[in-house]
C-alpha cells in the first residue's frame, strides 16, 4: 500500500500550540510576536473584503498596494530580530509620506467632518471601519511586542496613519455612494 503523499497545507507542526517563524524558530501561538502579525493578517483578510465591495480602480489599486504592504510588515515581525533571515522594515519613511498623502486625498473628497461618525452607511463603508478596528487593535499588538522586542518605530507611524485612512475611506465611500453618515448624538434614546 502506497501512502498518500504529505500535504503542504498541514503539516501537524503546530498541533501542539506552537509555530515556526522565519528561519525556523518555535515560538508558542500566543506570544505577542504572534499576536501582533496575526492581527496583521486579519486585517490584511478585512482589507480584502473592502476591495471586494469598490468598484474604483483608484481605491482598489491603494489598497492592494496596502495590502502588499501589510505583508511585508507581517513578514518583518514573524522575523526574529537576530534572525540572519531579517529584512528591513518595509514601512520607511517614503511609504509613511506616501499614505500621508492618500489620507489627504481621500479626507479632501468628503466635507469636513463636523461631528463624530458611527460606523454604517453603506456595506463597503461600515466594512472599512471594521478593518479600522482592527488597524488599532493590531497597532496595540505591535505596541506589546516593542515592550519586549526592538520593533522599527516606522512599523507603528505607518499602522497608525493606515487607521486614520480607513476612517477617511469609510468616510468617502458612504459620500461616493450619496449615502448620509450616522452622527453620533447624545441625545439619542432607544
Amino acid at each position: 500500500m502506497t501512502q498518500p503523499p504529505k500535504s503542504v497545507l498541514y503539516t501537524a507542526t503546530g498541533d501542539r500550540g506552537t509555530t515556526s517563524l522565519v528561519g525556523g524558530t518555535r515560538i508558542e501561538k500566543e506570544s505577542p510576536r504572534l499576536e501582533a502579525y496575526g492581527t496583521l493578517d486579519e486585517l490584511n483578510a478585512h482589507l480584502g473584503v473592502v476591495d471586494s465591495l469598490i468598484d474604483n480602480p483608484e481605491i482598489n489599486a491603494s489598497l492592494h498596494a496596502i495590502q502588499n504592504i501589510l505583508f511585508d510588515i507581517g513578514a518583518y515581525l514573524a522575523t526574529p530580530p537576530d534572525s540572519p533571515y531579517l529584512n528591513p522594515h518595509p514601512a520607511d519613511e517614503e511609504r509613511i509620506k506616501a499614505l500621508e498623502r492618500l489620507i489627504d486625498r481621500t479626507d479632501a473628497a468628503v466635507p469636513p467632518a463636523r461631528n463624530f461618525v458611527l460606523p454604517g452607511g453603506t456595506q463597503a463603508s461600515a466594512q472599512a471601519h471594521v478593518a479600522r478596528t482592527v488597524c488599532r487593535r493590531a497597532e496595540r499588538r505591535i505596541l506589546a511586542l516593542s515592550r519586549l522586542e526592538e520593533v522599527a518605530p516606522e512599523v507603528m507611524i505607518f499602522i497608525n496613519r493606515l487607521s486614520d485612512y480607513l476612517f477617511a475611506l469609510a468616510r468617502r465611500l458612504n459620500h461616493d455612494a450619496g449615502k448620509d453618515e450616522i452622527l453620533w448624538s447624545k441625545d439619542c434614546r432607544l
